[in-house]
């Protein structure tokens, strides 16, 4: 029978996982204490959360959860990132100090529900944050302010799905800033002209009073 304080951590990890926008499973072999702490503190800065659980029990939460593809990651010192918000920004936050710490390595993780690979997240460390996608569309786009405030908010709540879409269609090539928010902008597109079509139909009449 677990202990209660091992199946506290599982619970922990699952509650983590389920809670994050994105997660990226790391490999910290050789890295010092100073050079984790400056990769948590940049890591803060993109809303994402850096913890070590044991191996033994963090496979243990990922099973529990349905998440078979991510147990045969934790191999040796595993570090899990937890993102809360713009997965490209902590993607890029990984890679760019695993250039100058080469002991960092990024080994997968996920991007809500789809299974990421390394060459994944390299791929979505490349494409624009999300405030430069959203203003290349406030540029690109002639609507009133209404029918442009529900194109940002389809773009928003649908960018997770467009950054999976757009790793999926280019095969782990990355591609120009206007290609990636193209599947984004012809969701967001779908969703503001049935919007605008509610709000253009005239009004039932009633009957006039005699």
């Amino acid at each position: 029978m677990p202990r209660p304080e091992k199946l506290a951590v599982v619970e922990e990890i699952r509650e983590k996982l389920a809670a994050s926008d994105a997660t990226v499973l790391t490999e910290y072999r050789g890295l010092s204490v100073r050079a984790l702490a400056e990769l948590r503190g940049a890591l803060r800065s993109a809303g994402t959360e850096y913890k070590v659980f044991k191996n033994t029990l963090a496979r243990r939460a990922v099973e529990s959860a349905g998440l078979d593809d991510l147990t045969t990651l934790f191999e040796g010192p595993v570090a899990i990132a937890f993102v809360h918000g713009d997965a490209v920004l902590a993607a890029k936050a990984l890679r760019d100090f695993g250039r100058t710490n080469p002991a960092l390595v990024m080994k997968g993780g996920l991007l809500g529900t789809r299974v990421m690979t390394a060459r994944d997240l390299e791929v979505l460390a490349d494409v624009p944050p999300r405030d430069v996608l959203l203003a290349r569309l406030a540029g690109g786009f002639q609507a009133p302010l209404t029918k442009a405030a529900g194109l940002f908010q389809a773009f928003t709540r649908n960018f997770a799905y467009a950054l999976a879409a757009l790793i999926d269609q280019r095969g782990g090539v990355a591609e120009s800033p206007t290609e990636a928010a193209a599947p984004e902008a012809e969701v967001a597109e779908a969703e503001v002209a049935e919007a605008s079509a509610a709000e253009d139909a005239p009004a039932p009449q009633g009957s006039e009073s005699e």
